[in-house]
């Protein structure tokens, strides 16, 4: 009953509407699947995304090879093993993959397989998916980093800055903390109607707004926060995500204005505005490989959250360095950037071992697939970057985290931040 059958892939699209990989896994009596997203601000160091690049059909987006690859050699290789055993389903896929980037295989080809044998795991076992991760009992909600402005690679806008997020820390419950968020979204909405500007959203769902300078998005939010009834700072946070690689050029950067400056004169910069907007979290304040910056940064301010995405992709390696290098003091979480379950979560276990708060995200390119707020709660991870309160693939996993709460019961808490 629990050996694996089949496994069957096809393309599917994702909420960029660009192709991406679903696979399909059975056992006798169960079958699972899943979708792996895909990023547009991506590191360097990310486990390779396979793409038909010739297919002109599909303007070279296409994965029909990495289905391929799925239907055939991983669907070999997979059939009658054990689908409990996901640490030896995901070490076959490495294995037959055989690159440290999953260059040929594809990332997206493994990631679909391997989330798929962990749902279908937990199906057969008759679990939700969140208790067959790493806690066991106590769960823990985490509190959501909701994206509210958008900017850099993900708005057609002239901000510098890629995620402007808020953080509910004044909600005692998940459901409160979406209320919380809702509210915010709703008067930041009529503000910038107010104002004239365009109420579309970006990719992530947060508003789009063509304005160019952070700070007017910031004036924009603290606005909306005091609306709503709530104190910036205390009720409320500020967090952001600058994906300061798209921001780098010749050991200066443009994170502040279009201008670029030298590390010290970002530093103080960055200082300001978190003095000044009582900013609580900041991910990716500097290019992935200058590695003395992030250094210099986290030297220089206290009681911030530092988080390393582009920095460490998920990546247990990247990890190690940049803890012995002080680098940051949090990681942002993302399952395609490593190819497997097993690997993400040997990462977060390593993380969270040193200290380090694990943040679970989405990408960009995300699905109605809902994953990662089951990995959330399993993990016991403080927060979870999935967007904002509109585009339903965003909003997905937001209503699977309100599900969740309500199985729990009483036994529901918030976690730490």
């Amino acid at each position: 009953m629990n050996k694996i059958l089949k496994v069957l892939a096809r393309q599917v699209f994702d909420s960029r509407g660009n192709p991406t990989v679903e696979a399909e896994i059975f056992t006798k009596r169960n079958s699972a699947r899943a979708i792996c997203p895909s990023g547009a601000s991506t590191g360097t160091y990310e486990a390779f995304e396979k793409r038909d690049k010739n297919n002109k059909k599909y303007l070279g987006k296409s994965v029909f090879n990495a289905v391929h690859l799925i239907n055939t050699k991983i669907a070999k290789t997979l059939k009658g093993q054990n689908i409990h055993n996901q640490e030896r389903i995901d070490a076959l896929l490495i294995n037959l993959d055989g690159t440290p980037q999953k260059k040929n295989l594809g990332a997206n080809a493994m990631l679909a397989v391997s989330m798929a044998a962990k749902k279908l795991s937990a199906i057969v076992k008759k679990k939700p998916l969140y208790q067959t991760f790493l806690v066991k009992n106590n769960y823990k909600l985490p509190y959501p980093l909701m994206n509210i402005i958008n900017g850099g690679a993900h708005a057609n806008n002239g901000l510098r800055i890629q995620e402007f997020m808020i953080r509910p820390d004044c909600a005692k419950n998940f459901a409160e903390a979406m209320r919380v968020c809702f509210v915010v979204i709703k008067n930041l909405y009529e503000l910038i109607k107010k104002k004239g500007l365009s109420i579309s959203v970006g990719d992530e769902g947060g508003f789009a707004p063509m304005i160019n300078s952070n700070n007017q998005a910031l004036d924009l939010i603290v606005s909306a926060i005091k609306k709503s009834g709530f104190k910036n700072g205390k009720d409320i946070s500020i967090c952001l995500d600058v994906a300061a690689n798209e921001l780098f050029k010749k050991n200066k950067y443009s994170i502040h204005s279009k201008k670029y400056v030298t590390v010290e004169k970002s530093i103080k910069e960055y200082i300001k505005i978190i003095k000044k907007y009582k900013i609580k979290s900041i991910e990716d304040p500097f290019e992935e490989n200058d590695w003395n910056s992030w250094n210099k940064l986290m030297k220089s301010v206290n009681k911030i959250q530092i988080v390393g995405d582009d920095l460490y992709v998920t990546n247990l390696q990247r990890l190690k360095i940049g803890f012995l290098n002080l680098s940051s003091n949090s990681i942002l979480i993302k399952l395609n950037q490593i190819g497997t379950v097993s690997e993400t979560l040997d990462v977060i276990k390593f993380a969270q071992a040193i200290g380090f708060k694990t943040i679970i995200s989405h990408r960009s390119g995300d699905s109605e697939d809902t994953f990662i707020a089951d990995l959330a709660v399993g993990t016991n991870s403080n927060q979870i970057k999935t967007g904002s309160l509109a585009r339903s693939e965003r909003v997905a996993k937001y209503n699977q985290l309100i599900r969740i709460e309500e199985q729990l019961g009483k036994k529901a808490k918030m976690n730490k931040i």
